[in-house]
C-alpha cells in the first residue's frame, strides 16, 4: 500500500516534470524524492514515469493512476481539516436570517444561550421579511411561510395554525362576528397585502369557506407590526396561535380568539441551508435550532 509521501512525490513530478524542481519545492533530497518514486513504482508493480530528453513523462499507467492519487491526496486533506476542526473549539462568524415573526419570541434566547456556550463565535442576526435565494455556506435562514424557488436545502422544522384575533375592546364596541362572511362590516389589519385576494377559513363540521375581508385601511409589512395593530384595538387580523400566545404571555388580555373553531392553512417553518459541508459552528447552530423547535409547531394540522 503505497503511503501519502509516495503519493505526494509522485503527484508533484507529475506537474513539474523534474525531479530537481519537486524536490525543490517539498524541501528534500532529489535522492529521497526518486527513492520515494521507485517505491511506489515497486508497491504498484508498473512503471508510472519514464524520462525523454530533460524531462520525466508519464506512462500510461501513470496518467491512469495520478486520477486516484490526487483522490487520495484530496480524501487526506479534507479527513485531517475535519480531526482538526472537531479538536478546536468553534470560533469564527455565523450570518443566521430569521422571519420577522420568530426572531424576538422564539430565536432571541436560544441565541442568547448559544453565544453563552460558544464565546469564540460571532453571530450577525438579521430579521427579515422576504425569503433568501442565494446559497452561503456561512449563513442560515429560518422561514416562516411557503419557500419559493431557490438552491437553498430546505429543511422543515414544524408549521404554525392559524386563526383569527382581536382586542377585546374592539369586539366589544364592534360585535363579534358569528360567521366568517360577517367581516365585511369590520376593520381589517393586513400583512402585506396577503389578504387582498381573499382569505380560506376552515371549519372541523361547516368544511371550507371562501371570504373577502374588507378593505384594509392600515396595512403593514412587519408580522410585530401587525400583532401590535391588532392588541391596540385597531380591528381584526389573521394571526399564527403561537405567536399570539407568546404575545398573552407578556401583555395579557390584548388578544382574543375571534371565531375561533374558523382556521386558516398553516404556514411551514424552514430551515433554509447551503447544500454540501458546512463549517463546524454552522453545524452546531443547525442542530440546536433543530433542538429547540416548540411542541406547539408540530401540532395536528386542520383537515382540509
Amino acid at each position: 500500500m503505497p503511503d501519502f509521501d509516495e503519493l505526494t512525490a509522485f503527484d508533484d513530478v507529475m506537474e513539474t516534470g523534474s525531479l530537481t524542481r519537486s524536490a525543490q519545492a517539498l524541501g528534500v533530497a532529489k535522492s529521497t524524492l526518486s527513492r520515494r518514486i521507485s517505491q511506489l513504482e515497486t508497491h504498484l508493480g508498473q512503471p508510472l514515469l519514464r524520462r525523454q530528453a530533460n524531462r520525466l513523462i508519464p506512462t500510461e499507467a501513470g496518467l491512469l493512476f495520478h486520477d486516484y492519487c490526487r483522490d487520495m491526496l484530496a480524501l487526506a486533506t479534507r479527513s485531517r481539516e475535519a480531526l482538526n476542526e472537531l479538536s478546536e473549539s468553534i470560533s469564527g462568524r455565523i450570518s443566521l436570517e430569521v422571519h420577522g415573526a420568530l426572531a424576538r419570541c422564539w430565536l432571541a434566547p436560544i441565541i442568547d444561550a448559544f453565544l453563552a456556550r460558544h464565546p469564540d463565535v460571532e453571530l450577525s442576526l438579521h430579521a427579515r421579511e422576504v425569503a433568501p435565494q442565494v446559497p452561503d455556506s456561512h449563513r442560515l435562514h429560518v422561514w416562516l411561510g411557503p419557500v419559493p424557488p431557490s438552491e437553498l436545502k430546505a429543511e422543515p422544522l414544524g408549521h404554525l395554525t392559524r386563526g383569527l384575533y382581536a382586542h377585546p375592546d374592539y369586539l366589544a364596541r364592534h360585535g363579534v362576528p358569528p360567521h366568517p362572511q360577517a367581516l365585511a362590516p369590520h376593520a381589517w389589519i393586513d400583512l402585506l397585502g396577503h389578504s387582498r385576494r381573499g382569505l380560506t377559513l376552515h371549519h372541523a363540521e361547516q368544511g371550507s369557506v371562501h371570504v373577502r375581508p374588507p378593505r384594509s385601511r392600515l396595512s403593514v409589512d412587519l408580522t410585530l407590526l401587525h400583532v401590535d395593530a391588532i392588541a391596540r384595538g385597531r380591528g381584526i387580523g389573521l394571526l399564527p396561535h403561537w405567536l399570539a400566545e407568546q404575545r398573552e404571555a407578556h401583555h395579557p388580555g390584548e388578544l382574543v380568539p375571534c371565531l375561533p373553531d374558523w382556521q386558516a392553512a398553516p404556514l411551514p417553518v424552514t430551515l433554509l441551508s447551503a447544500y454540501g459541508h458546512q463549517p463546524r459552528r454552522v453545524a452546531t447552530l443547525l442542530e440546536v435550532l433543530r433542538q429547540a423547535v416548540p411542541e406547539a409547531w408540530h401540532a395536528p394540522t386542520p383537515a382540509n
